[in-house]
């Protein structure tokens, strides 16, 4: 398929219960319009001075447009692991190959429009990025103290937001680094 063909709509995305067991496929279309509970890999990356790599997401995003996400990452498709989704998607939106990332936790999150299984990695990287404009308008790094006074002022991905609560290396970022 080509890139003029690519449709994301139609990508098959793993679906999975509550409980993060894999039941069946179904595109990105179906996932959304049915709200089915789906599996994201989430990168949190750090520079060597242990500020955040925040995005923008660009305007035609299918949810949360516009919105700034504290980490790179995506949906998790069928078959596809975790951790090959998050080594994807860190390729794909920031043009990083990382090696192997750290894995930090699991969450689940649920809103109105999205039930989503999370899996959390981290790591270290200074730029510069290739940021993939079709997801990201820009970024940029910032100090973790900075993101919660930006997040009053502009819209965050409601998905991204308990992130920042449950990470425990928070106070010593470099702690996370995988170098």
């Amino acid at each position: 398929m080509s890139n003029q063909d690519y449709n994301p709509s139609q990508e098959r995305i793993q679906i999975v219960d509550r409980n993060d067991v894999p039941l069946t496929s179904a595109t990105r279309g179906e996932m959304r319009r049915q709200r089915l509970i789906h599996r994201a890999a989430y990168i949190l990356v750090f520079n060597e001075a242990g500020c955040l790599f925040i995005q923008k997401r660009t305007m035609t995003k299918d949810i949360y447009p516009g919105y700034w996400d504290l980490a790179a990452g995506g949906i998790v498709l069928a078959e596809e692991s975790y951790e090959d989704a998050a080594a994807r998607e860190l390729a794909e939106e920031l043009g990083v190959t990382a090696g192997p990332l750290q894995h930090l936790f699991d969450q689940y999150f649920e809103d109105s429009s999205n039930r989503v299984w999370g899996r959390v990695f981290s790591c270290t990287h200074n730029g510069p990025f290739v940021l993939q404009k079709e997801e990201i308008e820009h970024g940029h790094f910032i100090p973790l103290s900075d993101i919660e006074s930006l997040h009053e002022r502009e819209p965050f991905t409601p998905d991204s937001m308990p992130l920042l609560k449950r990470i425990p290396a928070l106070r010593n970022p470099k702690k996370m680094s995988n170098r």
